[in-house]
Parts: structure tokens; C-alpha cells; sequence
């Protein structure tokens, strides 16, 4: 790996107008490495509240020191504030938010929870505040209502979105908001902020930075043997970012990759600095694709970011580990070995296979190994097949190392803890007076054959409105979609539209920014949806200043979260108790995927893929089933119980087995 390593101050400066650099940082030598490739701007977390737990991240003392020697270097630093919080954190989440602006003062902090806004404000927070990808702003007239309405500064517009939508997206930014876009790193296969697989399978929520990436595993649909039918190869815009420098809304080219080494990050920051940069000359161009294509990280698609030439992000025929394939295990299970395919020098980080394959293990490299060479594991650690992938997934080379030294003695030192933080008490809103008579409904995509049901719950969708006649609309609850695209706008004010003046008057939806969709109308009732992903107070209380006037809660808490909920809720509450709710959305599938019929995964898990309009619902085939708990919830203050009636594919078996999803243990 014969690259060579450019320093920051041989690379020509940036214009003014050119979009920032964003790098990751999930470590100190991360952190330093974004320095010494020259990013103008790193986001990175603390150790609570971010979305990337799993990344070593930072304390308040480590992160002052940087974001000093940052802002020396006329680097900006974002703080990751971008979990899902739950009521009994909001005291320490304010907390830790004044203390982050007393002692380390970063640019901006990233959020995705609605609770962010009033914290913010009661907080005093001078920053900026970006709207995390996880917040799902996914069409034009969401950023003005974001804008007018809550703290915002930029929003992160979401990896599914094509060149042309990003455009049409841009050309709708209100002046004072700007825009960032992923320009690189790894896909998850959910739509952003709408993928619940972790939590549903183990508790451990991706919207708490807590995934452990069930989509990456093998799972097998007949006829097919075992697929990584899920897992996605990382988003590598590469050259086609010269299309982006034209947009002068987007502020800021993002990385992805808090997980991920010091060479990661100065590979890629460096790379699209040379393609941001000097747009026009070749011999940057193929230097910065050198780059790229050893810096360690997944096989790269552009995925979505052409429209009239998409790819498919999951690729079944081959796997998609990170890290650089250097080579495949020799000799017999007592004696492993491999011929590396490149040298490997002292301290090179080899994984050898995947996490969930026999004699999945992480490799440090002792001593240098030449290109051809025979680097032998022990066999004691653990039985490898041959022929099992070995990838380097991480390396600091000499000049890397230098770079990293000197940064670091320019550190100022970690000052010692001051005095200890005031008290910080969020400020709660007042209880909304529970309803006088639960209602229950069940939501479905096409209008029920009885009309027995008080009120009906439809999917929004044209065959769902042509379908129920218009003495059914003053019953109905019409439910949002929990994505909407830019491409879909037109089509759905129309069926709004057309419903309203049809009598229906009751919507629920599914991001809050639909609400904008909609607009400030006197005669209709809207309520928050369960993809809206609310789950405390202060949430609730910025879904009732969007003009909300109730709200479906998040479904992941625990029993005595919800219960807890209602105790300061601003408005009424609903909860969903029952029926079918989806592992993940997606906008994509693999080819060989077969809708409407089950897959497995090895522990005997079985879910199926159906579609609905552009989106991709997986369902797990057993169901939510709370209703055992309806009484103790109705005593808490709920007063909407939601049961969603998927229709079951006839391959499909649905498996009884409890359905209570988080409500014996708590959202981790």
C-alpha cells in the first residue's frame, strides 16, 4: 500500500463557497488525523447521547482540548447530541448540554430528538443545531416549517435521495438554513430513523446508537442458501462530487465513519479535498480514487445518487465486511496462514472472516510481513476454515504516525474537572386532561367490509381513498406514510386534498414535518404517528408547538417509560398495542429477494418483505401484542390504543410467541 500521504499544507486552500470537509471522529488519533488531513470541520460524541455508541468517543475534558487546538488550526467541531431520549433523561441530557456550552463550546450540536429544541433554549446552547439524517427530513417543504419553527441552523438530508431530489431539496432551503450530504461511508439499509431491527429482535436501538446490525447478517430464503440479503456496501460518491459544488446551499461534504481508524479518516478527508479541490486535473483524480479505494472501508456504490442510473447497495454474491480483502487462509486448521496480498506492516489490525462465521477473530500484526509473504495465526484462538477472507481493516503508517505526534504535542492539557455542574431541572410541560372514552381503532390498507367500528384507521394511499366512501371519512384516521420523497409531494397533497373536501378531517402523520404537507387548517385534526418517534415531555411538547394535537408514542420504551409518559404530556396520548409493526422500512431490495415470502435468519427468526408505494416493509412473523397492558395504560392517561393489520402473505405462518417487544426490560 504504497500511497503517499499529502500534508494539509501542501494542498491548495479551498474558495470561500466551497463546501466544508466533514470528517468523523470516534477516537483521539481519529480526531487528530481529520486535523492533519485538513478537514475544516469533525463532528464527533460524547459518551452518552450519540448515535454511534459503539465508537470509543469522548469526555468533556478530552473534547475541550481538542476543540481548542481545533478551533487553532480554524477547525469547526460538532458535537453528536443526535439519541433518542427518554422522559427520565432529560435532566441529565440538559445538563450535560450546559456543560458541553460552558467548557468546550463546540460550533454546533447534532440532534435528532424533538426534546433538543426547548433543551436548547432552556439551556442557553449559543451553537448551531443541526437536524440529524436521523430526523427524516426527506421532502422541500419540511425545511421551512423546520426553520420557523425550531432551533435550526442546517439539516442532514438523508442518503437515499438522488442528485435531482438533493437539488429540489436545495432550491426549497429557506435563506439562513444549509444543508449537509453524505459523500461517503457506510449505508445502513433502513431509511434513516426508520429501522427498529435491533431494537425489536434485542432492545438495543439504533435511534440510541445502540444497533448491532441484524441486517448484516446471513439469511436464507428458499431456493436460495444463506445471503447477506441486507447488508449494504458503503456510499462512495467519488468523482460524481463535482456535481454537489455547484449547490451553494449544501454547506458541508459528510463523511461517515465514527467507528472507524485514524487512516480511514485522513484517506477519505484527504481524497475529497483533492476532488473538491482541483475538480479538473486527472492526476488528483486518480490519486484521490487511490485513496478511496484503500482506505479500508466497505466496496463502494453511488447508489442512489444518479437517477437515471441507481445502484443496488446490497450485492449477495459478495460479501461486504469492511476493510481491505488482502488475502484468504491456507493450511489446515492447526496451522492457519496466509499470503498477503499486500506488505503489512507492525501494528496493521486484520479481521479475519465475519462476525457471525466460525473462527471470526481480530489479528494484530507483530512484525512486518512482505507483500507474498506467509504471516501464520495461532491455532488455539480458535478453528479457521480455509479459504476464510482476511481483511486489514486498520494501519498507522510512518508519515501518519509523525503527523499524529506533532498534533498531539500541540494539545493544551486536559484541565481537571471544575467545580461541579449546577442542578439542572428541565422545565416540563403541563398534563394534558385525559380523554373521557378511550378509543380503539385498527389501521389497515384498504377500508374494512363491516362498518360496525366507531372510527377506521387507512394507510393513505389513492386505492385506500377511492375504496371508502365518503359516509366513512368522518370515522377515519388517515395515516401518513413514515417516508414521503420529494417525487411524491404532489401526489399526496392531492389525495389529502381530495379527502378534505370529501369530509375526512382526522390525520395522523408519521414525520413532523408532514404537518406541513397538510397546512394550518382550523377543520382538521392531526395527530402524531409512532414513526414520529416520541418518547418524552419536552418531545410532546414541541409536537404540540407543530400544531400536533395528539400523539402515538414511540414504540420502543419500556412498561415503565410509557407508563411514566402521560404524567406530563401536553397533549393526549395513543400508543400501539397491537397487531404488525415493521422491523425496518427501506427504499431499496435485493434482486434476488422474493416479496411476500419468508426468509430466516440462523437463530430461526422469520420475517418477510412486502411493498407498498417505493418503500420496502419488513415484518417479523409474530406481532406486537401489548393488550395485556391496555387496562394499566388507560389508568396512566392513554387514551388511543392502535392495533396495525398487515395483510399475510399466504407462504407466510405468523408464530405465537410474546409480542411485548421492550415493555419487561428498557430501551437500551
Amino acid at each position: 500500500m504504497n500511497v503517499t500521504l499529502v500534508p494539509n499544507s501542501e494542498t491548495e486552500k479551498p474558495r470561500p463557497t466551497a463546501p466544508a470537509i466533514l470528517a468523523p471522529a470516534g477516537s483521539r488519533a481519529a480526531f487528530l488525523a481529520a486535523l492533519a488531513a485538513g478537514a475544516e470541520a469533525i463532528y464527533c460524541g460524547l459518551k452518552s447521547y450519540s448515535a454511534r455508541m459503539e465508537a470509543k468517543n469522548f469526555t468533556l475534558g478530552e473534547l475541550r482540548a481538542l476543540t481548542a487546538l481545533a478551533h487553532e488550526k480554524g477547525a469547526r467541531v460538532f458535537v453528536t447530541f443526535n439519541s433518542l431520549i427518554k422522559s427520565g433523561e432529560l435532566d441529565d441530557a440538559g445538563r450535560l448540554l450546559g456543560q458541553l456550552q460552558r467548557e468546550v463550546q463546540p460550533d454546533a450540536i447534532i440532534v435528532q430528538d424533538l426534546a433538543m429544541a426547548p433543551l436548547v433554549r432552556q439551556t442557553g446552547f449559543a451553537g448551531e443545531v443541526i437536524w440529524s439524517t436521523l430526523a427524516n427530513v426527506t421532502f422541500p417543504a419540511a425545511l421551512d416549517l423546520i426553520r420557523q419553527k425550531l432551533p435550526a441552523d442546517t439539516v442532514v438530508l438523508p442518503r437515499e435521495l438522488t442528485i435531482d431530489e438533493v437539488k429540489t431539496m436545495a432550491a426549497a432551503c429557506p435563506p439562513g438554513l444549509g444543508l449537509e450530504v453524505f459523500i461517503h461511508g457506510a449505508l445502513c439499509y433502513g431509511v434513516s430513523g426508520r429501522c427498529y431491527w435491533s431494537s425489536f429482535l434485542g432492545g438495543k436501538s439504533g435511534l440510541r446508537g445502540r444497533c448491532v446490525q441484524p441486517c448484516r447478517r446471513i439469511y436464507s430464503q428458499h431456493p436460495h442458501g444463506g445471503r447477506r440479503m441486507f447488508s449494504c456496501q458503503d456510499l462512495s460518491l467519488d468523482v460524481l462530487v463535482k456535481v454537489l459544488r455547484s449547490i451553494p446551499q449544501i454547506r458541508a461534504w459528510k463523511i461517515e465513519g465514527r467507528k472507524k481508524g485514524p487512516h480511514y479518516v485522513y484517506y477519505t478527508v484527504t481524497a475529497y479535498r483533492m476532488l473538491r479541490d482541483h475538480p479538473g486535473d486527472p492526476q488528483m483524480k486518480k490519486s484521490a480514487l487511490d485513496l478511496l479505494a484503500r482506505a479500508l472501508g466497505r466496496p463502494g456504490t453511488h447508489y442512489r445518487f444518479l437517477s437515471q442510473r441507481p445502484q443496488n447497495p446490497v450485492n449477495t454474491k459478495d460479501g461486504t465486511g469492511s476493510g481491505l480483502l488482502v488475502g484468504r487462509i491456507k493450511g489446515d486448521r492447526r496451522n492457519p496462514f496466509f499470503n498477503p496480498h499486500e506488505e503489512l506492516l507492525p501494528g496493521d489490525l486484520l479481521r479475519i472472516g465475519y462476525e457471525d462465521e466460525p473462527g471470526h477473530r481480530i489479528e494484530r500484526i507483530g512484525r512486518a510481513v512482505p507483500k507474498g509473504g506467509r504471516q501464520f495465526f495461532a491455532s488455539s484462538a480458535g478453528s479457521v476454515p480455509k479459504g476464510t477472507p482476511v481483511f486489514l481493516i486498520d494501519r498507522r503508517e510512518k508519515a501518519l504516525d509523525e503527523q499524529l505526534r506533532l498534533l498531539e504535542a500541540e494539545l493544551p492539557p486536559e484541565n481537571p474537572a471544575g467545580p461541579e455542574s449546577p442542578v439542572f431541572r428541565a422545565r416540563l410541560p403541563k398534563r394534558a386532561r385525559p380523554p373521557h372514552k378511550p378509543v380503539e381503532i385498527r389501521v389497515g390498507r384498504r377500508p374494512p367490509a363491516s362498518e360496525r367500528e366507531d372510527q377506521i384507521g387507512l394507510w393513505l394511499s389513492p386505492e385506500a381513498v377511492r375504496d371508502l366512501p365518503d359516509r366513512g371519512q368522518s370515522r377515519a384516521w388517515w395515516w401518513l406514510p413514515p417516508v414521503i420523497f420529494p417525487d411524491q409531494v404532489t401526489e399526496y397533497r392531492s389525495l389529502l386534498e381530495l379527502i378534505r373536501n370529501r369530509g375526512g378531517r382526522t390525520f395522523v402523520v408519521n414525520a413532523p414535518w408532514q404537518v406541513a404537507l397538510i397546512g394550518e387548517r382550523r377543520d382538521v385534526t392531526l395527530w402524531a404517528g409512532p414513526f414520529c418517534n416520541l418518547a418524552n415531555p419536552l418531545a410532546l411538547e414541541s409536537a404540540a408547538a407543530l400544531g400536533l394535537a395528539g400523539a402515538i408514542v414511540s414504540p420502543e420504551l419500556g412498561g415503565d417509560e410509557y407508563l411514566m409518559l402521560p404524567r406530563h404530556s401536553p397533549i393526549p396520548l395513543g400508543i400501539v398495542i397491537g397487531g404488525d409493526w415493521p422491523l425496518c422500512v427501506a427504499r431499496t431490495a435485493a434482486p434476488e429477494l422474493a416479496l411476500d415470502t419468508p426468509f430466516r435468519s440462523p437463530k430461526g427468526e422469520e420475517a418477510w418483505v412486502v411493498k407498498h408505494g417505493n418503500l420496502f416493509w419488513i415484518y417479523p412473523n409474530w406481532r406486537l401484542d401489548l393488550r395485556d397492558r391496555q387496562e394499566d395504560l388507560r389508568r396512566a392517561g392513554y387514551g388511543l390504543f392502535v392495533h396495525l393489520v398487515e395483510p399475510v402473505p399466504n407462504h407466510v405462518t405468523l408464530k405465537e410467541r410474546p409480542g411485548v417487544w421492550n415493555w419487561q426490560g428498557e430501551l437500551l
